[in-house]
Order: structure tokens, then sequence, then C-alpha cells
């Protein structure tokens, strides 16, 4: 792709396969001469995942040197830096990493890791003896093998820098290519089955037809019952509200919704508590239940509590039509809104209906965090589980602890790591300063290689340092979250992720030991020769659970925590322990620490004594400020008697074969109180279906709305019958614990997490999110849950009510007290199949509008078969004119020799071009000045 205001050299298409450009411009200049990072790109494409079977892949980084740079890229004195997911195979240290090193070294080159510590996910690209210039006007290609596969975009190398003789780095643009019709890049390793979507799959997966929806099956979650009585009556921000007392916070909420769509005055609003409302007329009053009457003379809304009062609220607000939120949105709001008059009569299934948000990874701000928040209100969730710590960043201030935060909190260029953390996951200071690395794109647009991002999927942006890798909440932005939270009935769970997992803490202690002596909080033992690698790689992140200053740390965090509450007028009911992901084998936990042989405590314990003796006491300390724990179930095992005191495990690694599948029914059976996590079906970054597009990863599976809409909270074994993350048929294992009755009472409910490994900006985590927390809403509040025979026809009605219904009122949706108006849902890709010529095409969600086209300039709407040709685009466009990806149907692969002329459309290692003139063996995405990028 072109980088704006730069020059792009046409390299013929043998040159590519053979891997050495062979276009050089003018001679190479002196070796004091460097060309000037921007000058310089970086693509990243996986070429072949069958050079072995699952152990790595052959890969390949075309280096390009642009055809307006003065000087070539020497032999010497300079070194690229980037992150990646995936580890480099020349970092290993073993016959393959020989190997790996053998084949760099070959081609001048060798990889690294970047830093002091060696430890995580950042490396340094350098040139050794035998390598070749790299000429103005040349691309080079360089073969590497990375680990394991690369069949999402997402897997890529990302963040790329360059420094000249030990200075400053500066952005280099990076972009990654993934051709889907390729089955050696998109098939990660033989029992690989699952296909790439495409616009054939999905026209045959849309069966969906438009059905006319009840009062009932246009609210999300649907309520129990829901009956239409005929007419409607007009409410408006400025109806009289008469709320009984201690409804004061509920009205003014109502107020201000109101006022977003309508200023006029309307019929008059009643709120009310009754505790004996029974809404099942089972006898028994029903928590957070409400019920919602709309007559002529106004509305009424009585709650159980204040929690379904502000329910019965929040339905009243999907009652208002997305026209009237249009409207308001484009400055013509009207005096008053129309709702349907009605009966509804509501209570959830189940009392913890959660959402998890990782702000550790990638921090997201204030606003970001209250506009979810709304949104889960809306959405009748109530629970906010927040991480706010990890190996990657410490997200909240503790006072007393500046370096939490001075340090902990920061990504930076700093190899050292002398006063941050290094860059990690791509990112740094977003695309600010301050952070050590220069001239990064000015905007997104550029980052994203002068396209303007959509975030309709991966976006090029997101390897060139979008992303905020550093920040953090002061004590007075936490109390905020904490009082909006409340505000809507939400508990937020403040999660530090410990033992392991805690990078961030331990290292900014350590560095508060070295500036200031202070051993007070020490997290490590220094004299501790242990070795272990965790999942992301770091060496050096992992808490001692055999120093006294290492519960002191926990104390003194979570009593100032507590203290946030207590300003905020929160409720503390929970705090997570973390406890996920230990590293490696237990053997390597501690081993080498003498402070754990010295400790009487902890002396001659194996690593797992040790892991239980550290939770003990960490449960003990938390349970000092609230009454309740929870924690993932790595803290615990129901195969050992382990168990601790007021906690709840968070089972998550329920992947098919993997042997946890029915851990939450053992723990529930048992009597322990269980929230459900499953990763198959409830972790909302996991990408939507296998699209190299798609961002998020699938160690665990494919995630979309459908995997949380059809999750069977008390039979997860039945949602093994869509297969497992690799499209293979699951057979159910006999020796499976089923939930028994009694179990049941002990599931408290469940959470939707949305990890922010890739979640760079919010829009993203908008479009990760969302649909998917519908579906999980509409299961954790939703007492009638389908049984897998009744579930098609459930999602044909729930895809229907987001395409109708909550997708128009999500794009023009303004949440209560805090700017942002609008969702960034994902805009599902139209399916689409050519026969004779005539296209047909269909959409997941029906009430969406699809468009085509036959060049990628003029697109119309389809109305039914059109006569197209031999190809054609398609698009889904929402209710305000944001747009899907593009989803090409029968678009030819470019071939080399082939005549085009202009207007003809290609693809090109998954990129769509447009000629725009005749072209003959020019790749297009070299020849900006013959062929244009669609997306």
């Amino acid at each position: 792709m072109k980088i704006p205001n730069r020059s792009a050299a046409v390299v013929p298409a043998a040159a590519l396969v053979a891997g050495l450009a062979t276009v050089v411009t003018p001679a190479v200049a002196s070796a004091a001469c460097h060309p000037d990072a921007r000058d310089l790109q970086v693509t990243y494409q996986p070429v072949d995942h069958t050079v072995t079977n699952a152990v790595y892949l052959q890969g390949k980084l075309t280096l390009s040197n642009g055809s307006g740079a003065e000087c070539a890229l020497g032999s010497d004195g300079w070194a690229m830096y980037f992150n990646s997911v995936r580890r480099p195979m020349a970092v290993y240290d073993d016959a393959n990493g020989e190997l790996a090193r053998k084949q760099l070294a070959d081609q001048g080159l060798a990889i690294t890791r970047a830093d002091k510590a060696q430890s995580g996910d950042f490396y340094t690209l350098k040139p050794i003896a035998g390598f070749k210039p790299v000429a103005p006007g040349e691309r080079r290609q360089i073969d590497i093998f990375i680990e394991l596969w690369t069949i999402q975009k997402t897997d890529a190398p990302a963040g790329w820098s360059i420094a000249f003789n030990g200075r400053h780095p500066r952005w280099v643009p990076a972009k990654t290519l993934l051709d889907p019709t390729d089955i050696k890049q998109t098939k990660a390793f033989s029992g690989d089955n699952r296909p790439v979507q495409t616009a054939a799959s999905r026209y045959a997966d849309n069966t969906a037809g438009k059905v006319k929806l009840s009062l009932r099956q246009s609210i999300v979650p649907q309520p129990l019952s829901a009956t239409a009585t005929g007419g409607s009556t007009s409410i408006g921000g400025a109806s009289a509200i008469n709320a009984a007392p201690g409804l004061g916070n509920e009205a003014s909420y109502l107020k201000s919704a109101l006022n977003d769509v309508a200023r006029g005055k309307g019929a008059p609003i009643s709120l009310s508590v009754n505790p004996k409302l029974d809404v099942d007329h089972d006898g028994k009053a029903d928590s957070e239940g409400y019920t919602l009457s709309i007559g002529a003379k106004g509305v009424e809304i009585v709650g159980a509590d204040k929690s379904g009062v502000l329910y019965g609220v929040q339905t009243l607000r999907q009652l208002i039509p997305a026209s009237a939120a249009k409207a308001a949105a484009s400055g013509h709001g009207r005096s008053t809104v129309d709702v349907p008059r009605a009966s509804i009569a509501d209570a959830p299934l189940f009392g913890y209906r959660g959402m998890g948000i990782d702000v550790a990874r990638h921090f997201e701000s204030k606003q970001t965090v209250e506009k979810f928040l709304d949104l889960m209100a809306f959405s009748k969730l109530n629970k906010l589980h927040f991480h706010l710590s990890d190996d990657e960043g410490w997200r909240v201030e503790i006072p007393g602890l500046p370096e939490l935060t001075g340090f902990g909190s920061k990504r930076s260029f700093d190899l050292n790591e002398s006063g941050s953390l290094h860059q990690g996951m791509g990112s740094v200071n977003d695309l600010g300063g301050g952070d050590g690395i220069n001239g990064k794109a000015r905007n997104q647009t550029e980052a994203n290689l002068g396209r303007p991002p959509a975030y309709q999927g991966q976006e090029q942006a997101t390897l060139n340092f979008v992303g905020k890798g550093s920040g953090h909440y002061s004590v007075r932005d936490f109390v905020d979250i904490l009082a909006y939270a409340n505000a809507r009935h939400i508990e937020v769970i403040p999660e530090f992720d410990v033992p392991a997992h805690a990078r961030a803490a331990v290292q900014s202690m350590k560095r508060r030991e070295q500036n200031t002596g202070d051993t007070t909080y020490r997290l490590l033992d220094p004299a501790d020769t242990s070795k272990h690698t965790s999942v992301q790689y770091y060496t050096d992140n992992l808490v001692n659970p055999c120093l006294p200053s290492t519960y002191t740390f926990l104390n003194k965090v979570a009593s100032e925590v507590k203290k946030m509450y207590g300003e905020a007028h929160a409720p503390l009911n929970r705090l997570n322990l973390g406890g996920d992901e230990p590293p490696g084998d237990q053997s390597t936990w501690w081993s080498g620490s003498p402070a754990c042989q010295a400790n009487p405590e902890t002396a001659g314990k194996t690593g797992e004594q040790l892991k239980e003796l550290f939770f003990t006491k960490w449960n003990d300390i938390a349970l000092k400020y609230a009454p309740a724990t929870s924690g993932w179930e790595d803290i615990t095992n129901p195969t050992t008697p382990f168990r601790l005191k007021n906690f709840a495990p968070l089972p998550w690694q329920n992947v098919w074969t993997w042997g946890r599948e029915d851990w939450a029914y053992r723990f529930a059976n048992e009597g322990t109180p269980v929230i459900l996590a499953h990763a198959t079906n409830l972790y909302m970054d996991l990408a939507y279906n296998k699209d190299p597009n798609e961002p998020g990863y699938y160690w665990a599976n494919y995630v979309d709305e459908k995997a949380t809409f059809t999750y069977q909270p008390f039979n997860v074994f039945a949602n093994s019958a869509d297969g497992d993350r690799w499209g293979n048929p699951v057979t159910p294992d006999p020796n499976w614990v089923k939930l028994t009755e009694a179990g049941k009472k002990n599931i408290l409910g469940m959470e939707a997490s949305l990890w922010g490994e890739n979640g760079m900006t919010p829009q993203l985590r908008e479009y990760q999110a969302f649909p998917k927390l519908l579906g999980a809403a509409e299961r954790a509040w939703n007492r009638n849950t389908p049984t897998p025979a009744q579930m098609p026809a459930a999602f044909n009605v729930f895809n229907n009510t987001l395409g109708q219904v909550t997708f128009p009122l999500l794009s023009y949706y303004r949440p209560v007290g805090v700017s942002g108006e609008g969702v960034n849902y994902r805009i599902p890709l139209p399916g689409g199949k050519i026969s004779g010529g005539t296209l047909s095409a269909n959409v997941r969600n029906p009430g969406l509008a699809i468009e085509y086209s036959t060049d990628g300039v003029h697109w119309q709407a389809y109305g039914g078969p059109a006569k197209v040709g031999a190809y054609a685009l398609t698009r889904t466009r929402s209710v305000d004119d944001r747009f899907s990806r593009i989803s090409p149907v029968d678009v030819p692969n470019w071939q080399n020799g082939t005549a085009y002329k202009a207007g003809s459309l290609v693809a090109y290692q998954g990129e769509l071009f447009r000629a725009t003139a005749a072209s003959t063996g020019q790749v297009p995405e070299y020849s900006p000045k013959s062929w244009a990028l669609i997306q």
C-alpha cells in the first residue's frame, strides 16, 4: 500500500516470487547515509504452514526501501524492533531454533530478544555478516520461521521501528497480508478443518428470514411476559416523573435518557418499589424484577427494588423508536416520542450477570469505561469484573505506591526499563509522544497507511502503534467510575492478577527498591534462581509467596481500594484474586528462592503447596475489605481438596479436549459457588470467525453472537455440538460430570469477558463486544433458555431483533451522563452467490440493507436478484450509513500476464483492487498508478 506523499516502485511479479526484488535505481550511497524511516516499509505474510505440523510456519518479511529514498539500508549500524505474539523460532534454544537462526544468518540477519530483561514479546532484527544493503527502490524478501501458525492478521508482528547507530528509533510503517484463498496460508496444521468464511458460505448460513416481531421479541433480553394493549402514549424529557422516596437517582437517569431524544412534555411517569413484587407468580418476591405498564394516562414502573426500577427504565428506553433517536442526533429532535401501550413483567435468571473488561493490556479512558457501564445497564448486566493489572500494565493509582503508575502504567522504548515497562503488544503511548519512538503517524489515518480506519475488522493501524499501552486512573478517576457504576446498580469487582501475570507490579516494586532502598513492598526474592516462562513469554513476572512484604503489598493495595469505594459510596462486595495461568510446571515455581527455604512457613513446600499458601493468605487479606472473593479456576481444582473461604471460582478453560470441560459443574455439585466464564462461548475478544480480517485470537474457539446466544449455562456440553476451534466434531466424554439440580443453585451467574490484547481502540472494543454481549445478556437474564432443539428458531428471532430493532437503537445510542454517541457494533458481511451472471445476496440480520457494486465505486441498493456479470462486491449498510467490510463474490485472484481493462476488479493477497488503467503483469500492491486499493 502507498504511504501518503511517498511514491512506490513497480516490481515485476517474478521478482516477488523469487523473493529478491530486482529494481535498483540510484547507486548505493555512502555508509553514513541512512534512509528516512518512512521510506521503509515492512510487510509480513505467512507463506506455508506445511513446513512442519503445528510447530512453526514459513513466513516472509518484505522490507521495502521506497523509490523516493536517497539512501540504501546498509549492512550494519541499524536495528529494527517489533513485538510478536508468535515467537520467531530464532529465539528458541533447541534444534528448531538453530535451524531458524541459520535460515536468517544465510540472509545476513539475526533476530534476538530486544530488551535487557529478555522477557516478553519484544524482539530486534539486526544485520550480521553477509547482509547486502537494500537499495533505494528495492524490496527484499526475508524468509523467517515463526512458531505455530498465522491464520488471522492479529497474529502478525506489530509496532515496528528502526534505530541507526544506537539513536532513538523511528516508526517504520508496517502491514500484513494474508490470502484467504491460499490453503497454505489459512490451514494452521493438518488437524485444522475449519474453512475460511466466504460470501458463499455466509449465503448458505444466513437462513433467517424476515419475521414480524412481537413486542416481547423486540426487547433484548426478552422479558418474561410482554403484551401490547393497543395504541401508544407520548412521553418526553419534560414528562412529570413521580418517584417514590429513595428513587431520585432512577428518576434523574430516566429524565436524562428522555431528554436525549425528546425534551417536550408528555404523559406522566411513576416510579415505585414493591419489595413483595412477584412477577412470575410463584409466591416468592423476585429480586431485580419489575413491571412496566404503559396506558392512556401514563407510564408506571414498579420494581422489586431500586435495581428493578432501573431495569424497567431500560426496557422503556428500548421501546422508544430508533427514528426518534436518529432525529435527535441530527438536531431535529421531536417534542415527544410515542411508545406502545403495553403490560410487561420481568425478572432475571441469574443474580450475577457480568462483563469483564481488561484495561491492563491496553488502557481505556474513564469515558470509554463509563460508556460500557451504561451499555451494560441498558443490557441489564450488573457486575463489572475490572481487570486492572497484568504483565503489561498497572492501571489504578495506589496512594503511597507511586511507582505502580509512575513506572508500571507506562510503556515506552526503554530497553533497560529504567523509567517504564518496555514496548509490548505493539504499543507504547498510542500515537502520542514521550515514549521514545520518533516519527510516529500523526493520526490514525496515517497509521492506517492512508485510509481512515472504520474498525469494522482488522486495520493496519493496529500494527502501527495505535493502542494505549500507557495510562492509568487517578484516585479521582476511579472514584468517578465507581460512582457512575453504582448509579446504574452495577457492582465493580476489581481484579489484581497475582501471583502470575504480575510483571507490572513486580517490576514497579523492584524499581522502588532500587530507587529508594525501601523493601517494605518487595515482591521478588532477588536471589531467586528459579526459571519459568509464562504463556506470554515473561520470565520475571511471578510474585514470591514466601516474602512477608508480598502480603504487606497486597494489604496496602486492598486497603487503598476500599477507601476509594467508600469515597464513591459504592459497595465493595467482592474482590477478585486473579490467579490464572501460573507458568509452566509447578516444580519451577520458586524452587530456587532462598527466601522460601529460609522461611519456616514455606521451607520444603512444593510449588503447588506454596501457591495454596499464597492464596489462603491473599484471600484472608481480601476478606478484610470485602465479604466475598472470586478468582480464576486455576486457584483451586475440583479434583483436590483445597478450597478458600467465601470464594467463587470462574471456570474458563473448558476448551474441548483440554480436560476441564466439566470443572464448573464439579464445583457447583460439591456446593462451591461458581461464576461461569467459559472461554468457548463467552470470551468476546476472540475472533468472530475464521476470516483473516477478523481481529482477535482463537485459542479457545471462534466466538460470535451465535456462540453467546446459544450458550447453555446448565448444559455447556450441548455447545460441543458446534465442534472444536479447528472445525472438528467433538465426541462427548461419558465421564463429564453433569450439573445436578442441587448444583444449579450454586451457579451464581455468568460473565462475558473482553480481554484487551487486541482492543487497541474504543471502536475495536465496541466491535468485539457488540452484538456478542447482547447474546450473553440474553442468556444471563432470560429465564426461558431454549433447549438445543429450540435454539435455531430462537436464534432466528434474535437475528431479526438485532437487525430490525437493536442495531438501529445502538446506532444512535447516547449513554446517560457521558459523551460518545453511537456504538460501533459489528455490521455483518453479506452472503452472496452468482449464477448465470445474476447476484443473489442475504444478510444474517434481516432489516439491514445490502448494497452491491461491479467496480467498487458505484454502489446500488440490493432489492433482489440482480444482473452483475461474472463478479460483484457486496456490503451491508447500517441505518447510520456505516458499512461492513466489503465481501467479494467470485472476484478473480490476480494473475501475472493477464490483461486487465480499466475498471477490472481483482483480489491480491486478501486485498481488493480496481484497475485504474489497462494493466498486465504489475503486482497491484506495488502499482499505485495502475491499481487502486478498494479496501
